[in-house]
């Protein structure tokens, strides 16, 4: 029994993990139905045929998951039941060949949700029912008969799978094949700059933009009817669902107000949860992720078994990945906070983990902190800053860049160097070659979008390496700086990057790189866009 209980905590929201969980919960009815539905669906695509196994071949196992759909304020939607293919056991030349499916760069998703805001454009959410059920496999693949559902007078037989099913590893990527030459064969095209990303003009002022996230679409455009006509004809090839105004994405909410012409994203709900899971629901919040100059550093990790012991019942790595989430969607403001912690997952000491509960902390403080776009200013600016050697283990430097369009960040980038950098010229200058490379992406994003933007404005507060980038000439005490980092010399000279000095004081990349104190942290903050809602 007592392996049981520590199982069933395992599950959130009191989903079942198992068929015969779900078949004991108090919502069995709903868990039945809800399989019931999913089983009809895969007849009527006929997904499998009930044959003898041949000889030499292993069966691969399945098995039923769970999920309580919810809507943007927490409501119950609808029970799911999925049935999903042990798809770990596969072996790869036997099972599947290739694997590897796009999806949609969150910038991009940014970048799209700051167009609808600045144009006020339609904005529409739809999802594939059954993704993956589409696809006729190449491969032959044999699968147990799904439990609580075995044929009575077959019990000996196996399925054998005529598409793809959740699970298998070439799923996603069969399904991306798919969508993509039906939307093609639509007049659309695909972005050079995301795959993921497609675009169709319709005359001189209207088009339609659609971004695919595996099942998940966001449909956007100045022209409702065009909107309509494409949703029609994906309902047409797909089973889809379509939610009409998007309100959420990947957890991430959407809230508008048109009238205004803003938009705000947040994750709120998510970050409660997170705040609940480590116990850090009732905590005192504080006002910024991490003190002023706050340094730790692998000396910090356990040096005795019995530390290491207590270390070792602390949910370390998954308090860090459940805030990396949080950084890479909604919150450059803990870019910085999240990349230091990240570096210690490997062996984390106590202080460590202090850290990472101060940042739940500051999470817990600025719950209503959402990212807004808004504005008339569509033009991408980028902010860039580094700290020099201020990583205390190897003397790296931390590369930090912001890039805001229509009032809100799209873009950012905490990270360590991978080089040592021998001065602060040298890593403000590495910082800009990183952030330039990010900028000419953007610009090339954004002009497939139908937006130009002859260059990018680079804001940096370093004035030698500034004058580095701007003149050419030769120095000796420069010319140990590798020659890749050059590559902004070339984006200033031919007119793609226009670096610029800014003052310290005015550059909003400067929680990016390192601790600062609260008032610089809050102007940092609301400059990116992250506003109280």
């Amino acid at each position: 029994m007592e392996g049981n209980i520590a199982y069933c905590l395992l599950t959130e929201d009191g989903e079942p993990s198992t068929f015969q969980e779900a078949m004991n919960s108090s919502d069995a009815s709903q868990w039945m139905a809800a399989m019931q539905e999913e089983i009809e669906a895969l007849h009527k695509n006929n997904t499998w045929d009930l044959v003898p196994l041949p000889q030499g071949r292993k069966p691969i196992g399945n098995k039923w998951v769970f999920k309580i759909k919810r809507n943007g304020d927490d409501q119950v939607e609808r029970y799911r039941a999925r049935l999903v293919v042990k798809g770990y056991a596969q072996k790869e030349g036997i099972y599947f060949n290739e694997i590897f499916s796009p999806v949609v760069r969150l910038t991009t998703v940014r970048v799209v949700l700051a167009m609808c805001a600045t144009f006020n454009l339609h904005l529409e959410q739809l999802d594939v029912k059954t993704t993956f059920l589409h696809e006729d496999l190449e491969e032959e693949i044999y699968m147990l008969q799904p439990e609580g559902f075995e044929e009575k007078e077959k019990k000996n037989l196996v399925c054998r799978l005529n598409k793809s099913l959740y699970g298998l590893k070439q799923a996603p990527r069969c399904w991306y094949k798919r969508f993509d030459s039906f939307i093609m064969s639509l007049g659309y095209n695909r972005l050079n700059a995301d795959p993921c990303a497609y675009f169709k003009r319709f005359g001189e002022n209207s088009f339609v933009i659609l971004l695919l996230y595996v099942d998940d679409m966001l449909v956007t455009g100045p022209n409702k009817d065009h909107i309509e006509e494409l949703k029609a004809r994906l309902a047409r090839e797909f089973e889809m669902k379509d939610f009409g105004s998007a309100n959420k994405i990947l957890g991430m909410q959407i809230h508008r107000d048109r009238s205004n012409r803003k938009i705000w994203l947040s994750q709120k709900n998510y970050l409660k949860k997170i705040s609940s899971r480590f116990n850090m629901q009732d905590c005192k919040p504080i006002s910024t992720p991490l003190p002023i100059n706050f340094k730790v550093s692998s000396s910090m990790s356990p040096s005795s078994e019995e530390e290491r012991m207590e270390m070792s019942r602390v949910p370390y790595a998954s308090a860090v990945g459940s805030l990396m989430f949080a950084m890479i969607c909604t919150r450059p403001d803990i870019a910085q906070a999240v990349g230091v912690v990240s570096r210690y997952m490997a062996n984390p000491g106590r202080e460590h983990w202090n850290a990472v509960k101060r940042i739940l902390r500051y999470i817990k403080g600025s719950l209503n902190v959402a990212l807004c776009y808004g504005g008339s200013n569509f033009l991408i600016s980028g902010y860039v800053d580094s700290d020099y050697a201020g990583d205390l283990d190897k003397s790296k430097s931390t590369t930090g860049y912001v890039f805001t369009i229509a009032g809100g960040a799209v873009s950012w980038v905490s990270k360590l160097q991978s080089v040592v950098a021998t001065s602060t010229t040298e890593a403000e200058y590495v910082t800009a070659t990183q952030a330039s490379k990010e900028a000419i992406w953007l610009k090339m994003l954004l002009e497939e979008l139908g937006h130009k933007q002859e260059y990018v404005s680079l804001f940096c507060d370093s004035q030698s390496a500034l004058h580095l980038a701007r003149n050419p000439a030769f120095h000796s005490r420069t010319k140990h700086i590798r020659v890749q980092y050059h590559f902004i010399r070339e984006k200033v000279e031919e007119g793609t990057v226009d670096m610029q000095k800014i003052h310290t004081n005015d550059n909003i990349a400067d929680f990016m790189t390192k601790a600062i104190n609260t008032d610089k942290f809050v102007w940092c903050r609301s400059s990116c866009g992250l506003l109280e809602t």
